[in-house]
């Protein structure tokens, strides 16, 4: 972003700050959006939070059952490839 607008906000005395709107929807930040704040050399980043917690394989290895043979790379290819195109058939 070369060209970043650069606009003065206000801190609140409860510590608030507005985004100015332009910025909130380019970046698609409705309310109730969930943001990380990272200080910086630079100064304070802004960016959305996950929606999920990150985490590690062994915390959810076989947190959803199977039963049935194992499925192959191959299978799981073609099960995911399956579904993209039935979710963009829908558009």
């Amino acid at each position: 972003m070369a060209n970043a607008q650069k606009v003065t906000i206000t801190v609140s005395t409860k510590g608030q700050v507005i985004l100015p709107s332009a910025i909130r929807h380019r970046r698609d930040w409705g309310a109730g959006t969930r943001l990380l704040v990272e200080e910086t050399a630079d100064g304070v980043l802004l960016k959305p939070a996950p929606v999920f917690a990150e985490t590690q394989p062994n915390e959810v290895f076989a947190s959803l059952p199977y039963k049935g043979k194992p499925k192959t790379i191959e299978e799981m290819d073609a099960g995911v490839l399956a579904e993209a195109r039935r979710r963009h058939a829908r558009r």
